[in-house]
């Protein structure tokens, strides 16, 4: 069978709703855990404010450090199929262990491990249901990536819920139910799949750029992205704290349950992304396509002014001694989501842009990197959160994305090329 054939399945390969679902299923899992992680050690395994905010800053980091060491074992011998399967099945149990109060570390390490195998291998494998000259490969990861966000929407509001009114082990076994869903949907379409051949011939195999510039300019791109990312992460971390403690979150009557807040995020980037390609097609059109990293400097600087904002509502709180309206935190998500829309999807781009010939894949892999740092930063600034203001610390987030965007402002591309725009995504 000829798997880049054109597909039956909404004009597309069969293989691409398979990858799509099983991709929706996997980050339902993953989210679905990370949206009652931090409630959890909080409210029942009693563990304080900075412990908590240092777990969640370590466990976030090992998820981005596994996937490196995930795809050498299956480049070099497990095959991608396989990988995804044994990462799937490792993941599916530790949700599985979270149940267990004893087991909460043990479930941490087998979920990370599982995703370390899982995350580099399934996205892998879109560009081999196309031909080469197929007009579809060029939107693909556009779907695909539809199926991310779509499980990171529905897993706040599915686990998050389940977690808050039910009990916290009934929204961890909903994520690892989840998960054995994706593994299912991705087994029995099995057929429908590239080959690992077929896969590894799609890799990045882009023209080299220029040695030891390449090098420093991933080097730079990459530790500003670490910057960016100590202040993005405190959304799953100590802003979660601050709308558990501090935001009014009456409507209507009922109180919304806090962790549905974290679907915000992918619920604005279904939003967003039509109107922000868009604007940088018109703008690509008419001659005034910005550079990569001017982009992620926007985004960088969108960022502060999302964080500046909570700064001034939650100092205003403070000085009222009310709580701060639930619509302020809808508002910081929308600026934030922009924000993000312009720096971490381009970040990938300009990662692929400068990846040295043949060695495509493992550059995309170092991406990984930036955000274990940026994960593992986060955790250690996040555990400062007791011990001050929320208004000092939201502006003190403000800071480093002001930081981060000044430094992407003054980088300059050690090449011609400023294109590399990769489509929008989330990276657990």
């Amino acid at each position: 069978m000829d798997k880049a054939s054109p597909g039956s399945w909404f004009g597309q390969p069969k293989g691409l709703t398979v990858l799509f679902l099983t991709e929706m299923w996997e980050k339902f899992s993953f989210f679905g855990m990370r949206a009652l992680q931090v409630y959890y050690m909080t409210k029942q395994l009693h563990f304080s404010q900075s412990d908590a905010s240092l777990v969640f800053g370590f466990y976030g980091a090992g998820v981005y450090l596994t996937p490196i060491f995930g795809g050498i074992v299956s480049d070099r011998w497990l095959g991608r199929r396989r990988a995804v399967l044994i990462g799937g099945l490792l993941m599916a149990v530790g949700h599985f262990m979270m149940t267990s109060e004893a087991l909460f570390f043990p479930a941490m390490v087998v979920i990370a491990l599982g995703n370390g195998l899982f995350l580099p291998n399934l996205p892998s494998q879109v560009g081999g249901l196309y031909a080469a000259n197929d007009p579809r490969r060029g939107g693909a990861f556009n779907i695909y990536y539809v199926g991310v966000n779509l499980g990171a929407l529905l897993a706040p509001l599915i686990c998050g819920t389940l977690g808050e009114v039910y009990g916290w082990h009934y929204g961890f076994g909903a994520a690892g139910i989840g998960m054995c869903l994706g593994l299912l949907i991705y087994v029995l379409g099995g057929q429908y799949l590239p080959d690992d051949v077929a896969a590894a011939k799609t890799e990045i195999t882009d023209t080299p750029a220029e040695g030891p510039r390449a090098l420093f300019g991933l080097l730079y791109i990459g530790a500003a992205v670490v910057i960016f990312r100590i202040a993005y992460e405190q959304t799953g971390n100590t802003l979660a704290l601050w709308a558990d403690t501090a935001v009014d979150r009456t409507f209507m009557g009922s109180t919304i349950p806090v962790t549905w807040f974290q679907s915000l995020n992918p619920l604005f980037v279904f939003v967003l992304t039509p109107l922000l390609v868009g604007m940088w097609k018109r703008a690509a059109a008419a001659g005034r396509e910005i550079s990569g990293p001017r982009k992620m400097a926007l985004g960088a600087f969108g960022l502060a002014i999302s964080y500046a904002l909570l700064a001034v509502v939650s100092h205003a709180a403070g000085m009222s001694a009310e709580k701060t309206s639930w619509l302020w935190l809808v508002v910081f998500f929308v600026v934030l989501t922009a924000s993000e829309l312009y720096i971490l999807p381009v970040g990938l781009g300009m990662f692929a842009l400068l990846a040295p010939r043949r060695f495509g894949a493992t550059t995309i892999a170092a991406w990984f990197l930036a955000s274990f740092g940026g994960n593992l930063l986060a955790g250690v600034v996040g555990s400062w959160w007791s011990s001050t203001s929320p208004a000092i610390f939201f502006a003190a987030m403000a800071g480093l994305a002001v930081l981060s965007a000044a430094l992407l402002y003054a980088f300059k591309l050690p090449s011609r090329r400023q294109g590399g725009q990769a489509q929008p995504q989330r990276t657990p």
